[in-house]
């Protein structure tokens, strides 16, 4: 189907960045959106940092999904001010943009984050996540009624569930009526934007935030030193990097056993990912104070977001 909808202008395509407030479930509606997992999840909240696109294609429709990082309010170190340009600078040229908050009620940060996309112009979807948390479905229509009095109007308002899929397909046929008519933009069996290196790092990390607590997993960054195919094996290498002497102690373990499990969970991953079998090597390093350095940033990527 390479090549579907050029130059037919009855096709229909456009971006759509879904925005919100950190922790409201914006990188699992992407993947269930999809259909597969291309951005990293957890329970945690700013588990997201970068952009990543995910393109969903059929016969008629491309519709290019943004998942943005959660907007910090708080801006405090350089690698925050990074990831909420990162996130401001995704709403530029979008069509439609999907605002996601969730089925708990509406917050001060979700108005912050309101207030910072009611000047781009788009027609926005509000959609009202985790509604299997809800006791009662009629718990909605107090949340509902507080959206209709904002300053912004919604195009459309659809409760969903991104962990079930409750209201997933009735979201995306909403976004694609609003798509313009205009040729695809990525090629119809393309997916995402990032390559494999990159998917490799974010599953690394996606392990030290589902099994380290506490604030470690917010001093972490992640760096692929190699990332090689021999025959049948994928040949991985790369440096955790964290803050302090402490936090490196913790992601090592007592002989070395969490490392290992992170290491486990995360090769496991990469092999459903890369449909191949995975040999991976984890070192922790120590740079201090690398979130508030912008030398250390840009060495890991964070300055070209």
């Amino acid at each position: 189907m390479t090549g579907a909808g050029e130059g037919d202008t009855s096709f229909k395509c456009g971006f759509v960045a879904i925005v919100g407030q950190p922790n409201v479930g914006k990188s699992t509606l992407l993947n269930k959106l999809i259909g597969q997992k291309i951005s990293i999840t957890s329970k945690r909240p700013q588990t997201t940092r970068n952009r990543v696109i995910g393109v969903k294609t059929d016969d008629r429709v491309q519709i290019i999904y943004i998942d943005t990082p959660g907007l910090h309010q708080h801006s405090g170190k350089i690698l925050n001010k990074y990831i909420n340009r990162a996130a401001i600078n995704s709403l530029i040229g979008v069509d439609i943009i999907l605002f996601m908050v969730t089925a708990k009620g509406w917050s001060g940060a979700d108005d912050k984050v309101l207030q910072k996309i009611e000047t781009i112009g788009v027609p926005v979807i509000l959609a009202i996540n985790k509604i299997d948390k809800l006791a009662q479905p009629d718990m909605l229509l107090p949340q509902i009624e507080t959206a209709n009095n904002k300053a912004v109007t919604f195009t459309q308002i659809i409760p969903v569930s991104a962990s079930t899929g409750e209201g997933v397909d009735e979201l995306a046929k909403a976004l694609t009526a609003m798509l313009p008519d205009q040729p695809l933009m990525y090629p119809a069996d393309q997916v995402t934007d990032r390559g494999n290196r990159f998917m490799a790092a974010e599953l690394i990390r996606e392990q030290v935030f589902r099994q380290i607590g506490e604030e470690v997993p917010y001093s972490v960054a992640v760096q692929l030193e190699s990332f090689k195919r021999e025959g049948r094996m994928l040949r991985i290498s790369a440096v955790i990097w964290v803050e302090k002497p402490g936090q490196k102690a913790i992601l090592i373990g007592k002989q070395g056993k969490r490392l290992k499990s992170l290491g486990t969970r995360a090769r496991e991953e990469m092999e459903k990912l890369f449909s191949q079998k995975v040999f991976l090597s984890l070192w922790v390093k120590v740079r201090e104070n690398w979130r508030d350095n912008e030398r250390a940033l840009n060495n890991l990527g964070f300055g070209n977001e």
